[in-house]
């Protein structure tokens, strides 16, 4: 792949000789030096990345670079997610000047200079984090005890747990809601009707990863995965070679190379209608037309994640500033999570940090106001 910041390129000749877009796609991202300049102040939330990129750049950027990379963190569509919410990198272009690869020069050249890591992860996998988190003393973990009810009693809150039939009460002097839009919306729809309303209103996107366990062959490929555009109507919309990425995955693996190939995009939950054979078998056939990869299957896996990417939607964050500013009118009441302000594992830890120092806030006030 080229050198972008995040699909908008930052040397063309780099990008002819990939053979990514057709020559009609780079004459035209060649056209931005004579449009008019980017006028900065714009409301990037109020508009798509498609919207922006494609009238800057053309729709084959979008199609073949800018989107690829969204959908893999999103799984969305580049015309439907907000360009301040979602594509960050994007608006700091914007900003930095009037030329989107202009600005992409220069951001590519101060991140070749820093040469900080690209990938950064957790000996084991970060799969660890939750169980780190359990073993902390003093934390009471509950399973299988869904929230029903939600309720404020003065300066004190009551959570109702369990089944119908056999409920439980759980009392509590702040709450912290770390929930899908959909059961955050459940419990907050009588005590803050409004902050339901807004939450109800974030679409989430479901998506499946295709674990295969091939011999190591000469034929396995190098660098550490690919992305796939929508346009090229495969079933997978990347692939991860893991034992290269992660040092400690190929030392786990032994003889053994891991792969992981994603499926599913907002709108294409029928992908996921399918049985785990069928989605190894389609994952294993665009491994094989993409790579050339046609060795035999030692292990498969197929892990579901259904509703699990929220979409940052044009206007996401004007919705988000609602909601936390209704939040924070209720005392001893928090929200995080992916829904938010970043669905990757930094922006979640840095989003329940943020809702703990809240809550420790009203805390600390009611231990003033003790007798």
């Amino acid at each position: 792949m080229p050198p972008t910041v995040l699909g908008v390129p930052s040397d063309l000749t780099a990008l002819a000789r990939s053979g990514i877009v057709s020559s009609r796609g780079l004459a035209r991202a060649g056209l931005e030096s004579v449009l008019p300049r980017l006028r900065p102040g714009a409301d990037l939330d109020a508009v798509s990345v498609a919207a922006v990129v494609s009238k800057r750049l053309g729709g084959e950027i979008v199609d073949r670079l800018v989107e690829p990379l969204l959908g893999g963190v999103y799984a969305g569509h580049a015309n439907r997610l907000s360009l301040r919410a979602a594509a960050p990198q994007i608006a700091a272009l914007i900003a930095a000047g009037p030329s989107l690869q202009a600005a992409a020069r220069a951001t590519r050249r101060r991140v070749d200079i820093e040469q900080k890591p690209v990938f950064a992860g957790i000996r084991g996998g970060v799969g660890r984090l939750a169980s780190a988190i359990a073993a902390t003393p003093g934390i009471e973990i509950r399973l299988g005890s869904p929230v029903r009810e939600l309720h404020r009693d003065v300066d004190r809150w009551r959570l109702v747990l369990g089944s119908v039939p056999d409920p439980q009460i759980v009392e509590a002097d702040a709450v912290v809601l770390a929930t899908p839009t959909a059961p955050s919306a459940r419990m907050l729809s009588e005590l803050a009707p409004h902050v339901a309303d807004e939450l109800r209103r974030i679409e989430y996107a479901s998506m499946a990863v295709v674990t295969l366990a091939y011999p190591r062959l000469e034929q396995l490929p190098t660098g550490s995965g690919f992305l796939v555009p929508s346009v090229e109507g495969r079933t997978i919309k990347a692939s991860t070679y893991s034992h290269a990425k992660w040092a400690w995955s190929a030392e786990a693996g032994g003889e053994l190379a891991v792969l992981r190939a994603s499926v599913g995009r907002l709108g294409e939950e029928y992908v996921l209608q399918r049985s785990d054979e069928e989605l190894v078998a389609l994952a294993m056939s665009d491994l094989k037309r993409a790579i050339g990869l046609d060795a035999p299957v030692v292990g498969s896996l197929v892990t579901r994640w259904g509703g699990g990417l929220p979409q940052y939607a044009v206007g996401h964050l004007d919705r988000v500033d609602r909601v936390e500013a209704a939040v924070a009118a209720v005392p001893g009441l928090a929200v995080c999570g992916a829904a938010y302000r970043g669905v990757g594992i930094a922006a979640c830890v840095a989003s329940g940090g943020e809702a703990a120092t809240r809550v420790q806030a009203h805390l600390a006030a009611l231990e003033t106001m003790a007798p």
